[in-house]
């Protein structure tokens, strides 16, 4: 069965924004009741490493093959959920609605690094170049590629590289 067409960016946007968390409340409930699986949004935790897997692709191959294998290994089956009728019913992959935070947060990532793969046919980002940086960054347009994180991380190595030349 073919998947058919991109879809219009519309459609990407309400995809990604109805796999957001739960309410606030929730998230931090359920936060504090997983606290030893909790992992950081940085990336530094075990998940986010597994996660970073397919904003390091190169290529989208790469990418479409990193995030299949994070879906296989920790994904559960899509589902619907309204958080027993206190949210408008919107997707999910984890395995239910008490999973642990960073399950959610996980299969959450990789659906939306899936849909920006499948709308884009690119990789959704990449890792920043900077050596002193372990930073992951989504690529939102289709300029030049991007190498570093933000501004700040461009900046520190630009004048790291112009202070080495001077010396």
């Amino acid at each position: 069965m073919s998947c058919g067409p991109s879809p219009i960016p519309a459609t990407t946007t309400a995809a990604v924004r109805s796999t957001g968390p739960p309410a606030a409340a929730s998230v931090r409930a359920r936060a504090r009741a997983s606290a030893p699986h909790h992992t950081t949004v940085s990336g530094r935790g075990r998940r986010g490493r597994r996660a970073s897997t397919a904003l390091a692709a190169s290529a989208t191959e790469g990418a479409a093959r990193a995030l299949n294998g994070l879906l296989r290994r920790t994904a559960g089956a899509v589902r619907l959920t309204s958080h027993h009728g206190t949210s408008p019913w919107h997707p999910h992959l984890d395995s239910d609605d008490e999973a642990p935070w960073g399950e959610w947060f996980l299969a959450s990532s990789c659906l939306a690094l899936t849909v920006l793969v499948w709308d884009r046919q690119r990789p959704p980002g990449g890792l920043c170049t900077s050596p002193s940086c372990t930073d992951v960054y989504l690529t939102q347009s289709g300029g030049p590629p991007r190498r570093y994180c933000s501004r700040r991380c461009a900046t520190r190595e630009r004048v790291a590289a112009h202070r080495r030349s001077r010396s």
